[in-house]
């Protein structure tokens, strides 16, 4: 991004999102202050180092959102347009789904301009260190960015911005790492063209790329769609490949394979994703007794053209698993045609079981028309297989020491 296109769009350069710390009883002094301070250092160094005009911000920082307050249309704007992402590492980012959901909603855009074919030199999320993290205690999502802090300095890396800032003696390493983070930001931006992202009105309903404290570690993503080689001869051989999971309903519009796509889309919810397809998958999925990980299948109508194709939807409707979602895209080449209504037809009768309550998430038949609606209705799928694989899965007690009931008292006890 040059600066003109800032000055144009009103996009800053970057999101500094931080967690807030709370005031304790010792003084009224705003223990936010120093990552006030900290943001007018970036901006400040960006101002020099771009032809950003006077009065245009280079970054947003929100300084009025405490806990429990509302998403507000300031922030979620400056999310949707903002060039890269900044999360401030410390213990206390990773427990705030504040922090979490900002995350998330920047993540897809990243995830939504890689899948229309945009390349990007540099991943547009750059972390700093506030105070270091142990990378045991990082969710998926920050351990996969595989950012390397000591570029910004040995003594940051090992004390973060806060303890450079409360170290006289580091002074020098604070400007040190400060220039360099600017620098990087810049760099990032100049080479990044994320499309504006969706503005969203509320935050609660967001899932948070930290995840939940109680929620599976794993989500599996299969899929059960044509190959090339078994196309029926009307079909459009574009939007296949030589695998199922190759699947692509959304070509051109797409240029990746639609189980590539959520399974990324997943993954900033914090899961580690397992991605295949449905005939492989089928025997650990379906298998007997309590669910190993909540899923999604993605379904290729067509597919239910064959004998094999129908057999894999009959098992799984066979019984009630409401933890594996279905998700049914729709080509706009099938659109208005005789092989539609047929489609249509063939795709009711496999999921005749799926209409009542309770019997796990589907789509409307064909009814995901865009890769964007394709996302949003994935956040309520993965959401509905999630809360069913919770009610369903087999419970484990706390491990510990093992104490034997209390044996009642009887006459001999007395005696």
């Amino acid at each position: 991004m040059r600066g003109d296109a800032a000055r144009g769009g009103g996009s800053p350069y970057f999101f500094l999102s931080y967690a807030h710390t709370p005031r304790n009883d010792i003084g009224d002094t705003d223990p936010n202050v120093w990552v006030k301070k900290l943001y007018d250092g970036l901006c400040a160094h960006i101002m020099q180092l771009t032809d950003l005009p006077r009065g245009v911000r280079a970054g947003f920082l929100d300084q009025g959102m405490a806990v429990g307050t509302r998403w507000t249309d300031e922030l979620s704007e400056n999310l949707a347009r903002c060039k890269v992402f900044v999360p401030l590492y410390s213990p206390r980012y990773f427990i705030s789904e504040q922090c979490g959901r900002e995350w998330w909603a920047f993540s897809q855009r990243q995830i939504s301009h890689r899948a229309r074919g945009g390349v990007t030199r540099e991943q547009a999320i750059i972390p700093a260190l506030w105070v270091p993290v142990e990378p045991a205690h990082l969710p998926h999502t920050a351990r996969d960015l595989q950012f390397n802090h000591v570029s910004f300095g040995q003594d940051y890396a090992e004390e973060g911005f806060y303890g450079l800032t409360k170290l006289r003696y580091l002074r020098d390493e604070y400007e040190r790492a400060l220039y360099r983070l600017a620098k990087q930001i810049v760099k990032v931006a100049n080479s990044t063209e994320l499309d504006e992202g969706q503005v969203y009105d509320e935050y609660e309903s967001l899932p948070s790329a930290f995840g939940a404290a109680s929620h599976p570690p794993e989500f599996d993503v299969t899929v059960l769609a044509c190959t090339r080689a078994d196309l029926p001869q009307s079909r459009e051989p574009a939007y296949y490949g030589s695998l199922p999971r190759d699947w692509n309903p959304y070509h051109p519009a797409s240029t990746r394979p639609l189980g590539e796509h959520a399974a990324d889309l997943v993954r900033t919810m914090d899961y580690k994703v397992n991605i295949g397809d449905f005939e492989t998958d089928a025997d650990r999925m379906l298998g007997p007794g309590p669910p190993r990980a909540p899923g999604l299948l993605l379904l290729d109508r067509w597919a239910l053209g064959s004998a094999r194709g129908r057999e894999l939807m009959e098992r799984l409707c066979a019984e009630q698993r409401p933890w594996i979602s279905v998700m049914i895209p729709h080509c706009e080449d099938d659109s208005g045609s005789p092989r539609d209504k047929r489609l249509t037809a063939l795709t009711e009768k496999a999921l005749a079981t799926r209409t009542t309550e309770g019997s796990g998430h589907r789509t409307l038949n064909g009814g995901i028309r865009t890769l964007d609606a394709f996302g949003n209705e994935l956040q309520t799928a993965v959401k509905q297989a999630v809360a069913s694989y919770e009610a369903h899965a087999r419970t484990y007690p706390p491990m510990g020491p093992h104490s034997p009931p209390p044996r009642l008292r009887g006459p001999a006890d007395l005696a």
